[in-house]
């Protein structure tokens, strides 16, 4: 048995709950990747995961020895990296899955001068609002909006995105100019869905002035789950939207989106990078993350302080 192909299986297995997964992420066969763990749970006459048809789960001993596997191979890469010139000159392939408005109005503009800085790191850049599993996806990180609630990944806070309310003209001229938020839940208006890929359901709009406080549904004759498709839709009179400022502040300045509510307040919406926890964050990886902090600076800077070092995000309890 090698030990490190079993301790690599292993995790994999762990962190893309199954075997066939594990197999197809490590370039193996299922049953070279089943035995490598049955190996290794020999070897250490201990029980490590619970199999179904359906499931595979972490026994306790396999839980806490699966914490000392992922910081073991994380040293391993490390120390590799250490000896390579990848260190002084970041080089390879980098797979990153990043929302596509922010792609296409912020990071694709900005890739010629991460390029001229880096030209050995090839950037394999995946656009959507869906959620990635970056095991099964091969995905080196994640930009995402949001609180990063997964506790498989490691997440670094990285910005927070203004949001503001908007309405294109020709929508107020058809429906008129709402006064109040809670306007929105009545019959004269309508608003833009953005069906949140997490909950697979539209988001409502939260806002607050003083001790006021609204949440509005509001009714939408159109629901979209990508964010450039949900600016058009605005843009073309269907709704009033949220959006963040990054996202509305060209269209605000020709006329083409006009702003309301401008005495009400959102709630900022964080954005984090996010990374399996296995994936050692290599010279590639961290450049790139500095440059998103960079570009977060300028874009959509940090609205309160936090820790600067990376956490795990554990689910909000009930």
């Amino acid at each position: 048995m090698d030990r490190f192909d079993a301790l690599q299986a292993f995790a994999r297995v762990v962190e893309s709950g199954s075997f066939t997964k594990a197999a197809h992420t490590l370039g193996m066969g299922r049953t070279t990747v089943t035995q490598l763990v049955q190996q290794l749970e020999a070897r250490l006459r201990v029980k490590l995961l619970h199999r179904t048809t359906r499931s595979v789960q972490l026994t306790a001993d396999g839980a806490a020895y699966y914490q000392r596997v992922v910081r073991l191979l994380a040293d391993l890469e490390e120390a590799d990296a250490s000896l390579s010139s990848a260190v002084a000159a970041p080089r390879g392939r980098l797979r990153v899955d990043v929302p596509s408005p922010l792609a296409s109005l912020v990071l694709i503009p900005a890739l010629p001068a991460f390029h001229a800085q880096y030209p050995d790191i090839q950037l394999d850049l995946g656009v959507s609002d869906r959620v990635v599993d970056l095991v099964s996806d091969k995905v080196d990180c994640v930009v995402r909006g949001g609180t990063i609630t997964n506790p498989s990944l490691i997440a670094r806070h990285v910005g927070d995105l203004v949001l503001s309310v908007y309405a294109a003209p020709s929508y107020l001229q058809r429906c008129g100019a709402p006064q109040h938020p809670s306007e929105l839940q009545g019959p004269h208006h309508l608003t833009v869905g953005f069906v949140w890929a997490r909950t697979g359901k539209p988001l409502p709009f939260a806002m607050r002035r003083g001790q006021e406080q609204v949440q509005a549904q509001g009714r939408y004759v159109c629901a979209v789950d990508d964010g450039n498709a949900y600016l058009a839709a605005g843009l073309a009179g269907l709704g009033v939207l949220w959006l963040p400022d990054y996202m509305a502040r060209a269209h605000a300045e020709t006329g083409a989106l006009k702003p309301l509510f401008t005495d009400w307040q959102m709630e900022a919406m964080p954005m984090s990078v996010a990374y399996p926890p296995h994936r050692h964050v290599s010279a590639k990886l961290r450049v790139f993350i500095d440059w998103i902090v960079g570009l977060m600076a300028q874009h959509a800077p940090m609205q309160r302080a936090v820790d600067a070092a990376p956490a795990i995000y554990k689910p909000k309890q009930p």
